[in-house]
């Protein structure tokens, strides 16, 4: 599911959008292309700092909407891509995933990590 184009998109600089659901409007926040990192199953991992509100929401439902991209790679039909990924997200505080966050992140103080059910490339 997650495709070559996907991983090189994330080894360039770009904007990421992470868009919960909680009780009333969806919920979105910014992070880093170079925050994210892919595990071994395929599962999305970053880092969190803040993302109170974004924890709030995953609590009470766990879809979640990410967007990402770069313009350094070729997309479909010209240069830049991005991706919308919808799957499942739960924050994680003591397993091998966010121990891996925390190494590399000193500030983190959980993992969000989000499970792909369906990850589209739109440019």
């Amino acid at each position: 599911m997650i495709t070559e184009t996907f991983l090189e998109v994330l080894k360039h600089e770009g904007v990421v959008a992470i868009v919960s659901q909680g009780d009333k409007e969806p919920h979105v926040i910014n992070t880093w292309n170079s925050y994210i990192a892919v595990a071994g199953d395929q599962k999305i991992v970053i880092p969190v700092g803040g993302m109170k509100k974004t924890e709030e929401n995953i609590n009470k439902n766990n879809n979640i909407k990410v967007t990402l991209g770069a313009r350094e790679v070729q997309g479909l039909r010209y240069m830049g891509t991005g991706f919308l990924v919808e799957g499942k997200a739960s924050f994680l505080y003591d397993d091998k995933e966010f121990d891996q966050v925390k190494e590399k992140y000193t500030w983190a103080r959980a993992a969000l990590v989000i499970v792909p059910e369906k990850i589209t490339q739109t440019l």
